[in-house]
């Protein structure tokens, strides 16, 4: 089905509402949260699916750039109204819609969030929350502003694992902690050639609005839509900017960071079109009440993820390459839940605090973190039901389908007032203000790039350009 064809067929029965005035209008409802949903294609069909799955929701509009993410979203919710732009949904249904869920390529959140959050409404985005460093420090700044409800799509946040060890770090199990390893084997980089000529436009696409304010570009096969955006630069953050997000976040949100002072890439020099398919970046941000002085942080991305380190030794391993790590990186190969790994294996992806008393280990996802002391595993199971027992954590659920969607519940509940967010903007933009600065560093492989987190500048003034785009009238 093309572009014209699905209009047409879903201007008259079903969607007529399209172009008569809508039922809709109405006050605030306070037993009823109408969403409208911006890229309801991959992970916004995942979004669009978590997000109604709430008695509170009642989707009333989606919108995507391609006419068969729309069709198969509009079947789910026949009553919605659809789109191809959302800068006309949000002119049109500004007056009905309650909340938005960005679910696009991520130079769009930005784009589209901040037009939501500029008509006062709350704002569920994927991660990372933005493409740019600006636009992080603009939809904080919106939002704390106008006070909005807000919360960034890290699912697994609200998970029983992450919040275990947020809270087994801050009381101290392992001392102060000195550094952090964290690694993925996935591949969201691109060292291939750039592409050369034009490929014709697939009818149900409508390319310009999918480029959104980005520059213009040809279309190729493949090479954009629908997924491998998130390897290129104009409009992903590869690797670090898709699983980074995830992984960071426990240690970042344990260890109560800010941003970094000092940020260094080592990965191959910069094409300019794709982020490279291997990268370790180390990061040192100031000390906290859970840290020394300073905090040490190393990311490592790619096939063979991670490098092998001392402190990534686990009791019963050689020092060698992990095994498990000759990965040929495939995004296809890697699931969000890595599977449980052996005794002596490093869990396929996955963060190691390093402290004072210890190593703490935790995998990504949905397994108990494991304390390492002297060579050897620590049984930390005391530790773990005192913790639980006094923040209420209940017992560990390993089912990803009944624990996904509590983080979008979480956001419906506190648009109706009856919840708070645990990862809004104002946290959101500061973790991934830390994931981007890591990627422009790999535009300068092996230099030491200087943060000022008060003036939002490098003090190397040539990778200050970096920080924000030139948006395109489309």
């Amino acid at each position: 089905m093309n572009k014209r064809e699905f209009i047409k067929k879903s201007s008259v029965g079903a969607l007529g509402i399209m172009l008569a005035p809508s039922i809709l209008k109405a006050g605030f409802p306070k037993d009823k949260l109408r969403t409208a949903h911006i890229g309801v294609g991959n992970m916004g069909m995942e979004d669009l699916k978590a997000v109604s799955s709430h008695k509170a929701v009642e989707v009333i509009a989606l919108c995507d750039v391609d006419a068969i993410n729309l069709s198969a979203a509009h079947k789910m919710h026949p009553g919605a109204r659809i789109f191809f732009d959302y800068r006309t949904m949000l002119e049109e249904m500004r007056d009905e819609i309650d909340a938005v869920i960005v679910s696009t390529p991520d130079h769009t959140h930005a784009p589209a969030a901040l037009m939501a959050m500029n008509m006062d409404k709350p704002v569920y985005c994927q991660k990372p929350l933005t493409h740019y460093v600006s636009e992080s420090r603009e939809m904080k700044k919106v939002a704390a502003e106008k006070g909005l409800v807000t919360q960034m799509g890290i699912q697994v946040h609200s998970f029983y694992d992450y919040k275990l060890a947020t809270l087994l770090i801050q009381s101290g199990i392992i001392g102060k902690v000195h550094t952090v390893h964290a690694w993925s084997p996935k591949n969201w980089g691109y060292d291939g050639p750039l592409p050369k000529g034009e490929d014709s436009v697939p009818d149900q696409l409508d390319w310009n609005l999918w480029l959104g304010t980005s520059k213009e570009r040809p279309y190729k096969d493949g090479m954009y839509h629908p997924g491998n955006w998130r390897k290129l630069m104009d409009y992903g953050c590869g690797t670090l900017g898709d699983m980074g997000v995830h992984i960071f976040d426990t240690p970042y949100n344990a260890l109560e960071l800010d941003v970094p002072r000092t940020i260094m890439t080592q990965c191959r020099p910069t094409n300019g079109f794709g982020f490279p398919e291997n990268n370790t970046v180390t990061y040192e941000f100031p000390g906290t009440e859970y840290t020394g002085k300073s905090l040490k942080w190393i990311w490592y991305d790619g096939p063979g993820a991670p490098e092998m380190h001392e402190d990534l030794m686990l009791p019963g391993m050689e020092m060698k390459k992990d095994e498990k790590s000759k990965d040929d990186g495939d995004e296809n190969k890697i699931s969000l839940d890595a599977g449980i790994a052996a005794e002596n294996e490093l869990p396929e992806q996955g963060a190691m605090f390093v402290g004072t008393k210890g190593r703490l280990l935790l995998p990504h996802f949905m397994q108990l973190p494991k304390k390492i002391r002297k060579g050897k595993y620590v049984d930390i199971s005391k530790e773990i039901a005192k913790v639980s027992e006094e923040h209420n954590l209940g017992e560990p659920i390993r089912n990803y389908g009944t624990e996904g969607p509590k983080h979008y519940h979480q956001f419906v509940d506190a648009c109706l007032g009856k919840d708070t967010t645990t990862a809004p903007f104002d946290y959101a933009a500061r973790l991934t203000e830390t994931i981007l600065l890591g990627t422009i560093a790999g535009r300068f492989p092996g230099e030491t790039l200087h943060w000022d987190a008060e003036t939002a500048r490098f003090k190397e003034e040539k990778a200050n350009k970096y920080l924000a785009g030139d948006y395109r009238n489309f």
